[in-house]
C-alpha cells in the first residue's frame, strides 16, 4: 500500500466511525496497524486494544475492510512473475516495513500471471501457523497451476532460518503430491531479498 492508498483507507475508516482523520483513535489505529495487510489480518480483539475502539467499532472496521476487499477490482494488467526480482517488486512495498513476519502466497496460472495473493499467516513461521493443507486449499480454489511463497524478515536480514527451509521443503513435497508446483520461496527484508530457489535450497 502506497502513501496515497494509506491516506484513502485512513479517511474511509475515519468517516465510517464518525471520527476526524487526525483523531487520537485513528492515529493510534494506524500506528498499530500501518498497512492493509496488518488491518485485514487483525482480529476483533486486537483492534480493541486501540483506545476508543470497543466491540461495535471493531466489528464496524472489520466489516468495512471485508466490503472494501470484496469490491476492489484489479486495475492493471496481469502481473507476470519471471524472476525473484519480480516477486520482490510486487510485495516489497507492503512487506518490507512490517514489524511482524507475514507469510504470503502468490497464486499463478499456466502463463505465470498472478491471479491472486493471500496472507496465510502473521507471526513467526512454524508448522502450526503455516499449514500446507490451507495453502493448497487456497491454490485449488483459485485453479492455480503453481504458487510462490514469500515472507518478510523484520530483522533486516533476508537469510532464511532453518524453520524457513524446513517449511519450504514441506510445501514442495505437498505440492508434488497434489500436482501444484511451488516455484520459489522469497524472503524479503528491507531493500534486499533471498530466493531459496536461486540458492539451491529447494
Amino acid at each position: 500500500m502506497n502513501v496515497n492508498e494509506n491516506n484513502d483507507l485512513k479517511a474511509l475508516i475515519a468517516e465510517s466511525l464518525c471520527e476526524k482523520q487526525g483523531s487520537y483513535m485513528i492515529e493510534e489505529l494506524f500506528q498499530k496497524f500501518p498497512s492493509a495487510f496488518d488491518l485485514i489480518g487483525a482480529t476483533e480483539q486486537e483492534l480493541r486494544t486501540v483506545r476508543g475502539i470497543g466491540k461495535g467499532k471493531s466489528r464496524q472496521i472489520l466489516a468495512l475492510l471485508k466490503l472494501s476487499k470484496a469490491f476492489t477490482k484489479p486495475v492493471r494488467d496481469p502481473f507476470i512473475i519471471r524472476s525473484p526480482q519480480n516477486v520482490f517488486e510486487l510485495l516489497a512495498p507492503d512487506l518490507s516495513h512490517l514489524q511482524q513476519e507475514h507469510f504470503i502466497c502468490l497464486f499463478l496460472n499456466t502463463k505465470k500471471h498472478v491471479v491472486a495473493s493471500e496472507m496465510v499467516s502473521k507471526g513467526s513461521l512454524n508448522a502450526a501457523i503455516v499449514c500446507p493443507r490451507e495453502v493448497f486449499r487456497m491454490a485449488i480454489k483459485r485453479a492455480s497451476a503453481s504458487i510462490i511463497c514469500a515472507h518478510n524478515h523484520p530483522s533486516g536480514d533476508p537469510s532464511p532460518s532453518p524453520e524457513d527451509i524446513e517449511l519450504t521443503h514441506r510445501l514442495v513435497a505437498a505440492g508434488e503430491i497434489i500436482g501444484i508446483e511451488v516455484i520459489d520461496h522469497v524472503v524479503i527484508a528491507g531493500h534486499r531479498f533471498y530466493s531459496l530457489r536461486e540458492k539451491g535450497l529447494m
